[in-house]
């Protein structure tokens, strides 16, 4: 027995499938050619159990092919576990795939009242809800048209608005409403909360996970078939965010070893005049001072991938070409698209470096990189005490960072929120 405030619980599932390597579609393929029906069994749910609760918002979340739309599917009964129970309570509504329910050659008259029949209301409950259901989906002039002749976005104002006239208990949603435009979204939404508030237990699989945040009471984040965190809906968001973050971080680093980048700057030879006119505009100066290379890394290893809150370190090497009482060694970081987020010289910081020695190193350190996730750029140049370049390098190497700071725009500063109410609302 189903406990009185659960209306879907789920208990050890299992699904599999048969990916085909290269599947016969005629008899006679499958009999000439039958090592084409090789076949391997790919576990897409590992027993995973849950409960929801009636009048709960779940978003199920987790990157592409771990089994959230299988476990979506399962709910509705399209498809069945190889192991483990389902039960639900109650009328169920869904909206699985767009145009799912639909015949092309029908008008949407007839699609209405065929795809409400098939949520298991009558003629008559469909003809009372009739009005409601064109009313929503803003179709009336397109009511007795060919369903093929609608766009996707017309497929999903009239799905959801059958869906949301057949008064389920259950509503279960997977990424549809991403198609559509913003007024209707935001249509969709106000009618999801409101219906939410009346009891009705909503299910939505999305990447959106803004979307899961700002409408989900409870999240569930399933990777590789298993259940990572079912909990509030921002402890599972972060968590799955985290975990997102730092595949990413390694992608970038194997990226990185298997092509080797190289941070220093490529020699332009053999180039024609306009290459050269633009590398020239590039990298300019008199050469007295050189600027030998650039090495970019944190605190342990040579790195152009950073994330938020590193520490990021400019080992800047340079030669001596002709004797200079002082030189002002800056840098600059860039947006790829030339916006300027910070530069700063020795000069600016009174730092003075004399020159006795033919070679010489300056270190630069950012301790705890405030940037937000991006591409950057880094300039980085030599001058002398009058501000005459000697080596100024413009776009001298690119950089990637990582955030885990959801803000938007360039950096991440550390802030807080206060409320503070003065009158009571009369």
């Amino acid at each position: 027995m189903i406990n009185r405030e659960k209306v879907i619980e789920v208990k050890d599932i299992t699904k599999k499938f048969k990916v085909y390597y290269d599947k016969s579609s005629q008899l006679k393929e499958r009999i000439l050619f039958r090592s084409r029906n090789k076949y391997e069994e790919r576990l897409v749910l590992r027993g995973i159990s849950f409960d929801i609760m009636k009048g709960e918002a779940v978003g199920l979340i987790g990157n592409n092919g771990c089994g959230k739309s299988t476990t979506l599917k399962l709910l509705t009964k399209i498809m069945y576990p190889d192991s483990g129970t389902i039960k639900t309570k109650g009328r169920i509504s869904s909206l699985i795939e767009l145009g799912a329910g639909f015949h092309p050659d029908m008008s949407g008259r007839e699609n209405i009242y065929t795809n409400a029949a098939i949520f298991g209301l009558t003629k008559k409950e469909i003809d009372a809800r009739f009005d409601d259901i064109i009313a929503f989906s803003e179709l009336d002039a397109f009511l007795d048209n060919p369903i093929r002749t609608y766009s996707s976005g017309m497929y999903m104002r009239l799905a959801f608005s059958v869906a949301i006239n057949v008064d389920a208990d259950i509503l279960l949603i997977d990424e549809i409403l991403a198609v559509g435009d913003a007024n209707f979204q935001a249509k969709c939404f106000a009618k999801l909360r409101e219906m939410k508030a009346w009891g009705v237990t909503i299910v939505i699989v999305t990447h959106d996970t803004g979307t899961i945040e700002r409408f989900c009471d409870k999240a569930i984040w399933i990777s590789e078939g298993e259940i990572k965190v079912h909990g509030p809906a921002q402890i599972a968001v972060d968590e799955y965010l985290r975990f997102m973050n730092s595949k990413k971080l390694e992608s970038m680093l194997r990226k990185e070893q298997r092509e080797k980048i190289k941070m220093e700057p490529s020699e332009n030879i053999g180039r024609d005049d306009t290459a050269v006119s633009e590398q020239e505009s590039l990298h300019f100066g008199t050469k007295e001072v050189v600027i030998e290379k650039v090495i970019m890394r944190n605190r342990n290893k040579e790195t152009n991938i950073f994330e938020n809150g590193d520490n990021l370190i400019l080992d800047i090497h340079y030669k001596v070409n002709k004797q200079k009482d002082e030189i002002v060694v800056g840098m600059g970081f860039y947006t790829v698209d030339g916006v300027c987020i910070l530069g700063n010289n020795t000069q600016i910081d009174r730092m003075h470096i004399p020159v006795k020695q033919k070679t010489g190193k300056i270190k630069f350190e950012v301790s705890n990189l405030p940037l937000l996730e991006g591409q950057y750029s880094l300039n980085v140049s030599i001058v002398d005490q009058d501000g005459t370049p000697m080596d100024f390098y413009r776009e001298y190497c690119n950089f990637i960072v990582i955030s885990k700071d959801r803000s938007v725009g360039l950096v991440s500063i550390k802030h807080t929120w206060e409320v503070e109410e003065y009158e009571t609302i009369q």
